[in-house]
């Protein structure tokens, strides 16, 4: 922040000046203004918490601040630090939201009224409220106001509104329907809570959600998928929260979906034995044909398959005739040419990314880009084919190396021509791949299994992977802006890039003899080996310096559209 802006006032024009945005000072919040103080908003119900009671009439210091500096300062710190009314707003509070003193993001950061001042509630903002004689904070998490004079929360009708005016917008700019509120049992569910008092809390060092898969004979190359997907954790939420609307009239025998949901239901019971997945592999069966039998199938491939079963099982019947439905969940959904439409289901949300590619001439340097979907990223392993260069000839070592050359500009050559639309002629040309949009989960594909005419042999060559990754660099604005084709130039990073890792599948073994194993991620940083039906503790060394053959990451920072 500019050292020359003191005052919020300032910081407001300073942000109109770059064309940050308003916080709002007309319209519905200056309605608001003119109303006593008794007006409140239609569309939310607010109570106030234990601290809020404490001083329901607010203290001298509060009313002092306001005659003379108005509320204005009150309703930047609401729009752009507690509440964030815009996804600029939500982007300057991740980047300026932590201690001065410590650089901390928490616990607790308060935000000086009087000055511009952001301290952790560890010592530094008392520190600098005693020191300046600011005595008025807001506590930019809840946006509830700190005397310090008076050694506690304050409350104030007017200051009370304009906070709710603007969770309003906050909540609109999510695109939500309605506010967010706790879970609260109804009358049924308090029935089933008193039925039933024992309770099952995970701890830190809890075992609930880890199963063992039974092997029904070649089938380690599901249980290991099912494994990872088990514990991705945005799915993990969807499916224990009873999210899914079945197509199929609750016929389970039929919906993929369906039966996905029982075994998560199945995994986080608290029952420690192992599972036998017969129904999923008849479903599997019955959608995916090309991966019936008993003989050992492929993991990446199986994990496509069930990710494209799942999606047509989630898709919402919108389509005009019961027929075009059918027709779409039965695997030929009516196509309207365009690559860039996107799907609301829960598998898309999280696992669908925009895979950028740029064709450029090499006559005109004209550019045609397209924009494709994708659920994973298959990555090389041995040396480039198509390549003369050095750099095309090394082999990678790790999984930037792998992305890097994922991300690098291939000339298409002489015998690979296309129409170019500004020479309207057929020209040699360069393509590059680049990650247009990032997904919720990253998948990458190490591929080991080379099959040619010739020779069909596993790549055992061992490939380093983070434990977290950051993407920034292979990301179309970046890449592309990178005049060094053979490299990749050092950019700031973006907090939203960031992955961690939480699963990975392994095979062991020959091309003709191997056996899939997986590591998963259990809470924040316990690591589980699953090989079929057993279970055993593992530690982020074992994962790390396995071999690698699917990768999964989880973005740290999820930013909602």
């Amino acid at each position: 922040m500019s050292s020359h802006v003191h005052s919020w006032s300032q910081f407001y024009r300073c942000l109109l000046s770059r064309g940050g945005g308003s916080v709002g000072t007309g319209g519905d919040e200056a309605r608001l203004d003119a109303h006593s103080s008794t007006t409140h908003l239609h569309r939310t119900k607010w109570e106030p918490s234990i601290c809020e009671i404490m001083s329901m009439e607010g203290c001298v210091h509060l009313s002092e601040f306001k005659s003379t500096k108005g509320t204005q300062p009150f309703r930047i710190i609401y729009s752009f630090f507690v509440f964030c009314t815009s996804k600029a707003a939500r982007q300057q509070k991740a980047k300026w939201c932590v201690c001065s003193v410590c650089a901390a993001h928490a616990p607790r950061i308060h935000a000086c009224l009087h000055c511009i001042h952001f301290a952790c509630y560890q010592g530094h903002i008392q520190d600098h409220t005693t020191s300046m004689q600011h005595n008025l904070v807001v506590d930019v998490e809840q946006g509830q106001i700190l005397c310090m004079a008076c050694g506690d929360y304050v409350y104030d009708s007017e200051i009370r509104r304009i906070a709710v005016n603007c969770k309003e917008k906050a909540r609109r700019s999510l695109g939500l329907s309605t506010e967010y509120r706790a879970w609260a049992p109804d009358s049924v569910e308090m029935t089933l809570l008193q039925a039933h008092p024992k309770r099952r809390r995970p701890t830190p060092n809890s075992t609930i959600g880890l199963r063992g898969l039974i092997n029904l004979g070649n089938t380690c190359f599901m249980s290991c998928i099912i494994q990872a997907l088990t514990h991705t954790p945005l799915l993990r939420d969807y499916f224990l929260s009873d999210k899914h609307v079945c197509q199929f009239n609750n016929d389970s025998t039929r919906c993929l979906v369906c039966e996905i949901s029982r075994l998560f239901q199945e995994f986080y019971s608290g029952n420690k034995a192992p599972l036998i997945l017969h129904k999923l592999l008849h479903l599997i069966w019955t959608h995916a044909r090309h991966l019936a039998g008993y003989e050992q199938q492929d993991a990446h491939e199986f994990f496509i398959a069930a990710l494209d079963v799942l999606h047509r099982h989630c898709q919402v019947p919108t389509l005009s005739t019961p027929r075009e439905f059918y027709l779409s969940v039965h695997g030929n959904p009516p196509s309207n040419g365009d690559s860039t439409h996107t799907c609301s289901c829960i598998i898309d949300q999280i696992f669908t990314g925009g895979l950028q590619s740029d064709v450029v001439c090499q006559a005109c340097n004209g550019v045609s880009t397209t924009i494709d979907p994708f659920w994973d990223i298959s990555l090389d392993l041995g040396p480039c084919p198509y390549g003369t260069s050095k750099a095309d000839k090394t082999v990678p070592t790790s999984l930037a190396d792998c992305l890097e050359r994922f991300t690098r500009p291939e000339h298409l050559g002489s015998s690979a021509k296309i129409k170019c639309n500004g020479c309207q002629s057929y020209q040699e040309s360069t393509k590059q791949l680049t990650m247009k949009k990032l997904p919720i989960v990253c998948s990458f594909h190490l591929k080991r299994f080379e099959h040619s005419n010739r020779l069909h042999k596993k790549i055992s060559t061992f490939i380093s992977f983070p434990e977290h990754l950051d993407m920034t660099p292979f990301m179309s604005n970046r890449r592309n802006n990178n005049n060094n084709h053979n490299g990749i130039t050092t950019h700031p990073t973006d907090i939203n890039n960031r992955y961690s890792l939480f699963a990975v599948v392994n095979h062991v073994g020959s091309l003709d003899a191997g056996h899939y194993t997986a590591y998963v991620r259990q809470h924040r940083d316990q690591w589980y080996k699953c090989d079929d039906h057993m279970i055993t503790r593992a530690t982020i060394q074992d994962v790390l310096q396995s071999e690698g053959y699917l990768l999964f990451y989880h973005k740290q920072i999820l930013e909602y559209d």
